[in-house]
C-alpha cells in the first residue's frame, strides 16, 4: 500500500497540482543577484528570488512600455499614457495623426539626438521607442531625421484637416 503524502517529509512531497514554478529568467536572476549584493549577501536567497519573479515587466524589450508599465507610471506620476499609434496613415484619425506627429518631432526632431546605439552596438531605449510607434528602429541619425520628417508631414496633414 502506498504511503500517504502527509506522512512524508515536506521536502519529499510533490508540489501541489498547478503550483510548479517556472525557472527565473536570466534578467530576473540578475535582478535577484543585484538585490542580494545590495543587502550584503553573497548570493540570492528565497526572498530575493521571489521578489524578482513577482516584479512586473514594465518595459517592452522591443521598445516602449507594456500595459503594466503604463499603469505603474500612472500610479507614480498620475499621467495617463497611451500606447503608440501604429496604424497606417490612411487609417489614422486626426487625433492619432497629431499624437504620432508630435511624438516623432519631439523625439527625433531635436537639434542634437541622444545616442541610437550603445557601446555594444545594440539599439538604445531611445531608438527602440520607434518600434512602439510602428516605425523602423533608426540605426543612423539620417534614419531618425526621416522619422521626424514623417512626423512633420503628419502634423501638417492634421492641421489641414482641423482647419477645414
Amino acid at each position: 500500500m502506498a504511503r500517504a503524502h502527509h506522512d512524508e517529509e515536506p521536502w519529499n512531497q510533490p508540489a501541489p497540482r498547478g503550483t510548479h514554478r517556472q525557472p527565473l529568467s536570466p534578467a530576473a536572476k540578475a535582478s535577484a543577484r543585484k538585490h542580494a549584493r545590495a543587502a550584503g549577501r553573497p548570493y540570492p536567497n528565497l526572498v530575493d528570488n521571489m521578489q524578482a519573479a513577482k516584479r512586473q515587466k514594465t518595459r517592452d524589450p522591443k521598445g516602449g512600455l507594456t500595459p503594466a508599465g503604463r499603469a505603474a507610471f500612472k500610479r507614480s506620476d498620475g499621467a495617463h499614457l497611451k500606447p503608440g499609434v501604429t496604424k497606417l496613415v490612411r487609417d489614422m484619425t486626426p487625433e492619432e495623426m497629431r499624437r504620432k506627429g508630435s511624438w516623432a518631432m519631439r523625439f527625433y526632431g531635436r537639434a542634437e539626438l541622444p545616442p541610437l546605439r550603445d557601446a555594444h552596438g545594440k539599439p538604445t531605449r531611445f531608438a527602440l521607442s520607434a518600434h512602439a510607434w510602428g516605425e523602423p528602429v533608426p540605426r543612423t541619425e539620417a534614419a531618425a531625421r526621416r522619422i521626424a520628417a514623417k512626423g512633420a508631414r503628419l502634423l501638417a496633414r492634421y492641421k489641414r484637416l482641423r482647419d477645414h
